[in-house]
């Protein structure tokens, strides 16, 4: 159990001029689960950091206080599990049971007890595999629900956890809130940052939304924040439920074919699909985890290899994989699921340059690119920010407009929604469509139910795969 206290706390980034979070007093009581809401940029990611004592002295400036139980979080990091938002950043082992197990061993848990707990908490988060399953082996769901499995097995006092069911399939997602359900007790103190939210409420009792500016823009009960300043947080960017979205039916039927898959497989990762991506088009790919999404969308966009099978884009006789990289850039252009993965550069305004660059474009026409799209993706603010200080919601922007750099004819987009605040979701949405409507093929993988019903002409469901 865990009792948390913030007096006038603020962060900012070693080499960034605006704070990341700032201004905020809260007191969270033993046992008590908050759910933490804010806009994309808000500081929730930040907030969990601190609390997990993650925010080393020399990474950046800190002004008042964060205490848990009285002490520092870096000298209470034995009660505190945090699931990160992208779980790749916290698996550490080639095995799946072994990786649940080592948070285990790290702490001291004696022997007998470790292949209990990591059987009990691989159960409760609907783990599909034998603990021998290799991590790298594993969908980005997968690797989300194994990543719980470490913190839950840990049995903390205070549970920190960052869009849990974020990129889950709806059943995983469910799985999930219920292993959330069953690890909160008396004993624990819950933070939760979710977009989801109307699914995240019967999981909390108090909601929390941080202010843009900084400080707290609302605290309560959920249905007390909501029927008091519900309009006023949906105009902020908070994801407040009852509130609809905008929807962009297609202004023409699709044109020409973009890309073709025929009998393409990928061994291990990705059975048959046949499909076809129109001009004119937005695709959406969907299906449970571990089906292939992800490992089609890399097949498309000409960065892996099919095992068998055939690729055919924009009429060429040779498959997007053997184009040049120019001809690439040019023709597609692919968002990673994880998009820190496609970052190059130590800055936002210099990876966007990056693309329209190597295609030799001339230096004006660059510096006119690069505005446009710090404007049109509400990143102008951080146009000299280091990419890898940015917000999970700011870098999935971050990663659409380096795709749209170059101009291409064909995106390829993995949850290009990840992380987005109302706001910032509905924008980037219109982006899409608009792009769609000008003649551009869009083929998004994603669990996102109102990006498909917003913007798809088509959906492409792949199967569950047979383990």
């Amino acid at each position: 159990m865990a009792e948390v206290v913030l007096r006038d706390f603020g962060w900012r980034h070693a080499g960034r001029r605006s704070w990341a979070i700032r201004g905020v007093d809260l007191h969270i009581r033993h046992g008590e689960r908050v759910l933490l809401l804010g806009p994309s940029g808000a500081g929730k990611s930040t907030l969990l950091a601190a609390l997990a004592g993650l925010l080393p002295e020399d990474s950046g400036e800190s002004e008042g206080t964060a205490e848990i139980d009285g002490l520092d979080p870096r000298k209470s990091r034995e009660g505190v599990g945090l699931l990160f938002q992208d779980p790749q950043t916290q698996l550490v082992m080639a095995r799946s049971g072994d990786d649940v197990a080592f948070g285990l061993e790290n702490r001291g848990v004696p022997a007998a007890e470790i292949w209990p707990r990591v059987s009990d908490a691989l159960d409760r988060v609907g783990f599909p595999y034998p603990i021998t399953r290799r991590t790298d082996a594993l969908s980005g769901g997968e690797q989300q629900r194994l990543a719980l499995a470490g913190v839950l097995a840990l049995r903390p006092g205070l549970l920190l956890l960052d869009e849990p069911t974020a990129n889950l399939d709806p059943a995983g997602g469910d799985l999930v809130r219920e292993a959330i359900a069953r690890a909160h007790d008396r004993d624990t103190t819950l933070v939760l940052v979710e977009h989801r939210v109307e699914q995240a409420l019967p999981l909390v009792d108090r909601v929390v939304v941080l202010a843009p500016g900084g400080g707290i823009a609302a605290d309560g009960a959920p249905e007390v924040v909501f029927a008091g300043h519900g309009p006023s947080l949906a105009g902020q960017g908070v994801w407040v439920p009852g509130f609809p979205l905008p929807r962009h039916p297609a202004v023409a039927a699709p044109a020409d074919s973009l890309v073709r898959a025929e009998a393409v497989a990928v061994r291990h990762r990705l059975p048959r699909v046949d499909l076809e991506a129109r001009a004119g088009e937005a695709l959406a790919v969907t299906g449970p985890n571990g089906a292939g999404k992800s490992t089609l969308a890399l097949v498309l966009g000409g960065l892996l290899t099919p095992t068998s099978g055939r690729v055919t884009a924009f009429d060429d006789p040779r498959p997007p994989h053997r184009w040049r990289a120019a001809k690439l850039t040019q023709r597609i252009g692919s968002v990673f699921q994880n998009p820190e993965h496609q970052f190059v550069t130590s800055r936002v305004a210099d990876e966007l340059a990056l693309g329209p660059r190597r295609l030799g474009r001339p230096a004006a026409e660059i510096r006119a690119i690069v505005d446009d799209l710090l404007g049109r993706l509400r990143l102008t603010a951080l146009a000299g920010a280091n990419p890898y200080t940015l917000s999970g919601g700011e870098a999935r922007r971050l990663s659409v407009a380096t795709a749209l750099a170059t101009a291409p004819r064909l995106l390829v987009l993995d949850e290009p929604t990840f992380g987005q605040d109302r706001g910032t979701w509905i924008d980037l949405v219109a982006l899409l469509a608009r792009l769609r409507d000008e003649g551009h093929g869009i083929v998004a993988v994603t669990h996102d139910d109102a990006f498909v019903a917003a913007v798809a002409g088509r959906v492409h469901e792949l199967a569950p795969v047979r383990r």
